[in-house]
């Protein structure tokens, strides 16, 4: 099936005028610089100069002066705001302008997909466009599973400039190399200085801020684990603990009342935001589960424990302000008692999440009313999960930024999270990075089948226009999810409740599992066949959707074995062997070590099972 030839451009400009004619992409056409364009004009005329060669097999010259005829002229315009811009396409120039840097980068950007569509014949056009929210970010977890390779990295903030994300943030809990911390560190891959500060400047060249996000109150797992610093955690004991994903989610607080905590987080704090030069700080601060359970119950049952809570909040933020940051935390703690926000500095950001698919206005409107300065935060709905719920997203993401628009928040932060492990490979983020990116800046919502007819062709270069639309179905049919997997083996191999052990029913009935299979690999058949629309640029991802799809199917039937099912176990044990070899090539090809040592364990623990193996508890090095 071919897709249609209409020009699509995402997010989608406010005012696009189609003219008659079309401009001819020359051997001899040239890029040209306006003087005032300044030194990062050259990262603008890169950018475009290398799409125009990748599409056309032209070469353009990049100079500075005055253009002439066959040109493409990159300038500043005077009345136009920041990160406003006006792509002129004409019979005989093109002129991309931009009330700043922004601005030009971005009619960079929307010419780029003119230019991958229509070849070296672009269509008469005027477009102006520019934002409707001033802080559109992504939030990448860098910590739970995944420590992500700086190639790949540059690669995100590639693909986060080309759809007008101008903010970026990396979840960090233990996987930067703090000096004095090696005991946190030592068993991770953590990032080290010179790779972060290698991306700020990548990231400031190309018009992101890259925000530093640090845990700094409850989600300090590691941390709190080791011998040296388990006696500044809430719950007793934490370095005898085995490693466990759902620990890891649910525990792990600071003891806010022992004076050793502050000297501690400043100090991350602060060594961290040096490798910065964003003048923001998310310093986190959410899911303080343990707060006034622990050591300090007697004193919350003295003081409360939103008084705890608000009163190390505001240490933090005094800190965070006198080193001239301003300060952006997760507002689910503070929801719930919304008046304490007064307490906090003026410059402070709440970060309001929520990733329903329906997900409520509540905590949005109740911020709103605070009058504090807000962002809010859908998600791209990965995290647990071998593919991406991408229909979830979508419908979480349109309704937090139609929140965004009603209750006029400042920005959007799109959160990418990799609890459990981060399985899931953040190609299967994209469809949701791009609806945020979408949304954010024009608030005007497309269907979901339309923008992902959008996307297939211009981030996959399916000229079917199917690809999103079938891998939108995949999730659906993972039976025996990775949730699933891990809390089995975690409560029957670190000893936990039976009761609370996942429930089989989706998996007890053999035929229905086969069926789901026969559906499995029909939509694998259909995702494979796309290629034949398909630029090579756009042909990697299938060998990637290829594997995950089998993987799902692996681990349905291991559900349907745990279910009492008849199956072949000693096979099956080594298709999951073999299949998890694959899945551990492609996880190193972005990714450090992380976290690939536990899910190998939980792996590794499953093909025992099935063959009846028993084994001494170690953890299993991959």
């Amino acid at each position: 099936m071919e897709g249609n030839h209409e020009m699509y451009l995402i997010p989608k400009p406010k005012q696009l005028e189609k003219q008659r004619g079309s401009f001819w992409l020359r051997y001899d056409s040239r890029i040209v610089l306006s003087p005032e364009v300044g030194s990062n004009g050259m990262v603008y005329a890169n950018i475009l100069k290398s799409c125009i060669q990748t599409w056309t097999g032209q070469r353009p010259e990049i100079v500075k002066g005055k253009p002439r005829e066959g040109d493409i002229f990159l300038c500043r315009a005077e009345g136009l705001d920041a990160e406003e811009y006006r792509l002129t396409i004409g019979k005989q120039e093109i002129v991309g302008a931009g009330g700043d840097g922004a601005g030009i980068l971005y009619a960079v950007q929307t010419l780029c997909q003119i230019v991958e569509q229509c070849k070296g014949e672009l269509p008469c056009v005027e477009i102006a466009d520019k934002p409707d929210l001033k802080h559109r970010g992504y939030y990448l977890d860098e910590t739970r599973g995944r420590v992500l390779k700086l190639d790949y990295l540059k690669r995100t903030v590639d693909r986060l400039c080309r759809y007008k994300i101008n903010e970026f943030q990396l979840y960090i809990e233990h996987t930067y190399l703090f000096q004095g911390l090696s005991e946190m560190w030592r068993d991770e891959t953590p990032l080290m200085a010179e790779e972060i500060l290698e991306l700020d400047c990548y990231c400031r060249e190309r018009h992101i801020e890259l925000i530093p996000s640090l845990a700094s109150f409850g989600h300090l797992y590691t941390l709190l684990s080791t011998k040296s610093y388990e006696e500044l955690c809430e719950m007793e004991d934490a370095s005898q603990q085995p490693f466990s994903f759902w620990d890891r989610m649910k525990h792990h607080t600071v003891n806010v009342t022992d004076e050793r905590v502050l000297p501690l987080i400043k100090g991350m704090l602060e060594e961290y935001m040096a490798l910065f030069s964003s003048d923001k700080f998310n310093f986190c601060g959410d899911e303080t589960f343990d707060i006034g359970k622990g050591k300090t119950k007697a004193y919350a049952k003295e003081h409360g424990v939103h008084r705890m809570y608000i009163d190390y909040v505001k240490e933090l933020c005094s800190f965070l302000v006198e080193k001239g940051k301003q300060p952006m935390f997760w507002g689910d703690v503070i929801c719930a008692e919304p008046f304490l926000i007064k307490e906090l500095p003026e410059e402070i950001v709440c970060l309001t999440w929520g990733y329903a698919p329906n997900q409520r206005e509540d905590e949005s409107r109740k911020m709103a009313e605070t009058g504090v300065k807000q962002y809010l935060c859908p998600g791209v709905g990965g995290w647990n999960q071998w593919l991406n719920l991408i229909e979830s997203s979508y419908e979480n993401i349109v309704r937090m930024c139609s929140y965004a628009k009603k209750y006029k928040a400042i920005g959007i932060l799109n959160t990418d999270w990799g609890d459990f492990g981060h399985i899931n490979h953040p190609e299967y983020s994209v469809p949701g990075m791009i609806y945020g990116a979408a949304f954010s800046w024009n608030y005007e919502v497309l269907p979901f089948e339309e923008i992902n007819r959008q996307i297939a062709k211009i981030e996959y270069c399916d000229a079917s226009e199917t690809l999103v639309n079938l891998l939108a179905k995949l999730s659906a049919y993972s039976l025996f999810t990775w949730w699933d997997a891990v809390m089995y083996y975690e409560i029957r191999e670190l000893g936990g409740d039976e009761k609370e052990l996942p429930a089989l029913d989706r998996v007890s009935d053999g035929a229905e599992v086969k069926m789901t299979d026969a559906k499995l690999e029909t939509l694998c058949h259909q995702i494979q066949k796309t290629a034949i629309h398909m630029d090579s640029r756009g042909l990697e991802i299938l060998r990637a959707y290829d594997m995950t799809i089998e993987g799902m199917r692996i681990w349905n039937e291991i559900g349907t074995a745990l279910a009492g099912q008849k199956t072949e176990p000693f096979l099956l044990a080594e298709r999951l062997e073999t299949w998890f070899m694959h899945y551990k090539a492609l996880w190193r090809e972005i990714s450090k070590e992380g976290d690939l040592a536990h899910v190998a364990e939980i792996v590794f623990w499953y093909a025992d099972l099935l063959r009846g193996r028993t084994r001494r508890k170690r953890r299993l090095e991959c």
